[in-house]
Protein backbone atom coordinates (compact mmCIF):
# COMPACT_ATOMS: atom_id res chain seq x y z
CA UNK A 1 0.00 0.00 0.00
CA UNK A 2 0.98 3.38 -0.63
CA UNK A 3 1.84 5.70 1.96
CA UNK A 4 0.21 9.10 2.05
CA UNK A 5 3.50 11.11 2.06
CA UNK A 6 4.01 9.74 -1.55
CA UNK A 7 0.37 9.88 -2.63
CA UNK A 8 1.13 13.26 -1.79
CA UNK A 9 4.16 13.92 -3.93
CA UNK A 10 2.39 12.29 -6.58
CA UNK A 11 -0.33 14.69 -6.27
CA UNK A 12 1.81 17.61 -5.51
CA UNK A 13 4.00 16.84 -8.95
CA UNK A 14 0.22 16.64 -11.27
CA UNK A 15 -0.28 19.50 -12.96
CA UNK A 16 -3.94 18.72 -13.54
CA UNK A 17 -4.85 19.31 -9.71
CA UNK A 18 -9.03 18.07 -8.55
CA UNK A 19 -9.41 22.24 -8.43
CA UNK A 20 -8.91 22.71 -12.09
CA UNK A 21 -11.49 19.54 -13.22
CA UNK A 22 -14.52 21.07 -14.49
CA UNK A 23 -17.39 20.93 -11.35
CA UNK A 24 -19.69 18.23 -12.31
CA UNK A 25 -22.71 18.03 -9.70
CA UNK A 26 -23.38 14.10 -8.84
CA UNK A 27 -26.93 14.42 -6.59
CA UNK A 28 -27.26 11.67 -3.69
CA UNK A 29 -28.96 8.20 -4.55
CA UNK A 30 -32.51 7.01 -4.07
CA UNK A 31 -33.61 9.75 -6.97
CA UNK A 32 -34.69 8.29 -10.58
CA UNK A 33 -35.92 11.69 -11.90
CA UNK A 34 -33.25 14.71 -11.75
CA UNK A 35 -36.42 17.43 -12.09
CA UNK A 36 -37.32 16.44 -8.71
CA UNK A 37 -33.90 18.01 -7.50
CA UNK A 38 -34.77 21.52 -9.36
CA UNK A 39 -38.04 21.72 -8.42
CA UNK A 40 -38.40 20.75 -4.58
CA UNK A 41 -34.79 21.20 -3.23
CA UNK A 42 -33.61 24.33 -3.60
CA UNK A 43 -37.77 25.12 -1.36
CA UNK A 44 -36.71 22.91 1.21
CA UNK A 45 -35.81 25.01 4.18
CA UNK A 46 -33.51 22.86 6.30
CA UNK A 47 -31.50 20.67 3.88
CA UNK A 48 -31.61 17.54 6.40
CA UNK A 49 -29.83 15.26 3.66
CA UNK A 50 -26.48 16.97 4.92
CA UNK A 51 -26.94 16.60 8.22
CA UNK A 52 -27.60 13.24 7.49
CA UNK A 53 -24.94 12.13 5.72
CA UNK A 54 -22.39 9.35 7.86
CA UNK A 55 -19.85 10.46 5.40
CA UNK A 56 -20.45 14.16 5.52
CA UNK A 57 -20.12 14.21 1.20
CA UNK A 58 -23.69 15.80 0.73
CA UNK A 59 -22.97 19.55 -0.12
CA UNK A 60 -25.46 22.30 -1.78
CA UNK A 61 -24.94 23.69 -4.97
CA UNK A 62 -26.08 27.21 -5.40
CA UNK A 63 -29.08 26.36 -6.46
CA UNK A 64 -29.75 25.48 -3.18
CA UNK A 65 -29.43 21.50 -4.73
CA UNK A 66 -27.75 18.87 -2.78
CA UNK A 67 -24.85 16.74 -4.87
CA UNK A 68 -22.13 14.38 -3.25
CA UNK A 69 -18.83 15.87 -2.84
CA UNK A 70 -16.20 12.55 -3.35
CA UNK A 71 -13.02 15.01 -2.27
CA UNK A 72 -13.17 13.10 1.35
CA UNK A 73 -14.87 10.07 0.49
CA UNK A 74 -17.96 8.31 -1.25
CA UNK A 75 -21.28 7.21 -0.28
CA UNK A 76 -22.13 3.94 1.87
CA UNK A 77 -25.49 3.67 0.89
CA UNK A 78 -26.41 3.82 4.59
CA UNK A 79 -30.01 5.06 3.39
CA UNK A 80 -29.96 8.47 5.71
CA UNK A 81 -30.15 10.48 3.36
CA UNK A 82 -33.96 8.94 2.19
CA UNK A 83 -35.01 8.21 5.20
CA UNK A 84 -35.19 11.96 6.46
CA UNK A 85 -36.04 14.00 3.16
CA UNK A 86 -39.01 15.75 3.77
CA UNK A 87 -39.81 16.60 0.04
CA UNK A 88 -39.28 12.76 -0.82
CA UNK A 89 -37.38 13.60 -3.74
CA UNK A 90 -35.13 10.90 -2.37
CA UNK A 91 -36.92 7.88 -1.51
CA UNK A 92 -35.88 4.25 -0.19
CA UNK A 93 -38.18 2.73 -3.02
CA UNK A 94 -36.54 4.36 -5.68
CA UNK A 95 -33.52 1.49 -5.19
CA UNK A 96 -30.38 2.22 -3.20
CA UNK A 97 -27.69 0.20 -5.62
CA UNK A 98 -26.16 3.03 -7.25
CA UNK A 99 -25.90 6.56 -7.67
CA UNK A 100 -26.61 8.33 -11.31
CA UNK A 101 -22.70 8.20 -11.79
CA UNK A 102 -20.04 5.68 -12.77
CA UNK A 103 -16.29 5.73 -12.65
CA UNK A 104 -14.00 6.13 -15.52
CA UNK A 105 -9.93 6.10 -15.25
CA UNK A 106 -7.70 8.61 -17.44
CA UNK A 107 -4.97 6.70 -19.23
CA UNK A 108 -3.33 9.82 -19.22
CA UNK A 109 -2.67 10.81 -15.56
CA UNK A 110 -3.03 7.03 -14.40
CA UNK A 111 0.34 5.84 -12.59
CA UNK A 112 -0.32 2.18 -13.43
CA UNK A 113 -0.70 3.02 -17.16
CA UNK A 114 2.48 4.40 -16.98
CA UNK A 115 4.18 1.54 -15.58
CA UNK A 116 3.68 2.04 -11.64
CA UNK A 117 2.16 -0.26 -9.34
CA UNK A 118 -0.44 1.31 -8.07
CA UNK A 119 -3.37 -0.04 -7.23
CA UNK A 120 -4.67 2.92 -5.03
CA UNK A 121 -8.45 3.20 -6.76
CA UNK A 122 -8.78 -0.94 -6.38
CA UNK A 123 -8.16 -1.46 -2.56
CA UNK A 124 -11.05 1.23 -1.91
CA UNK A 125 -13.51 -0.86 -4.15
CA UNK A 126 -15.90 -2.35 -2.21
CA UNK A 127 -17.56 -3.66 -5.88
CA UNK A 128 -14.54 -5.06 -7.26
CA UNK A 129 -15.37 -2.86 -10.52
CA UNK A 130 -11.99 -2.00 -11.13
CA UNK A 131 -10.30 -4.76 -13.05
CA UNK A 132 -6.34 -4.82 -14.32
CA UNK A 133 -5.12 -6.71 -17.50
CA UNK A 134 -1.91 -7.55 -16.47
CA UNK A 135 0.05 -6.02 -13.47
CA UNK A 136 -1.34 -2.66 -14.81
CA UNK A 137 -4.09 -1.22 -16.84
CA UNK A 138 -6.87 -0.60 -14.54
CA UNK A 139 -9.84 -0.17 -16.06
CA UNK A 140 -13.71 0.49 -14.25
CA UNK A 141 -16.71 -2.57 -15.21
CA UNK A 142 -19.18 0.37 -15.72
CA UNK A 143 -22.26 -2.64 -14.89
CA UNK A 144 -20.28 -2.91 -11.74
CA UNK A 145 -19.71 0.34 -10.55
CA UNK A 146 -22.01 2.11 -7.82
CA UNK A 147 -21.01 5.48 -8.66
CA UNK A 148 -20.04 5.33 -4.83
CA UNK A 149 -17.08 7.77 -5.33
CA UNK A 150 -15.00 5.87 -2.60
CA UNK A 151 -12.10 5.85 -5.50
CA UNK A 152 -11.86 9.09 -6.34
CA UNK A 153 -9.96 10.89 -3.39
CA UNK A 154 -7.36 8.34 -3.21
CA UNK A 155 -5.73 8.48 -6.80
CA UNK A 156 -2.56 9.80 -6.24
CA UNK A 157 -2.51 11.71 -10.02
CA UNK A 158 -6.02 12.51 -10.15
CA UNK A 159 -6.58 10.12 -12.59
CA UNK A 160 -10.04 9.01 -11.48
CA UNK A 161 -13.32 10.95 -13.19
CA UNK A 162 -16.86 10.62 -12.37
CA UNK A 163 -19.36 11.17 -14.65
CA UNK A 164 -23.08 11.73 -14.33
CA UNK A 165 -25.21 9.29 -16.31
CA UNK A 166 -28.29 11.58 -15.77
CA UNK A 167 -29.96 11.68 -19.47
CA UNK A 168 -29.46 15.44 -18.49
CA UNK A 169 -27.38 16.83 -15.98
CA UNK A 170 -27.55 20.12 -14.67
Amino acid sequence: MIDKGRRGLFKALNPLSKDDKKEVFIRPPYNDNISLFHNECPVCEDKPCVASCEEEIIKIDKEGIPYLDFSKGGCTFCDECAKICPKEVLGLENGSEKIKAVADISVISCMAWHKSICYSCKDVCLDDAIGFTGLFNPEVESDKCTGCGFCYNVCPTNAIIIKSIYESED
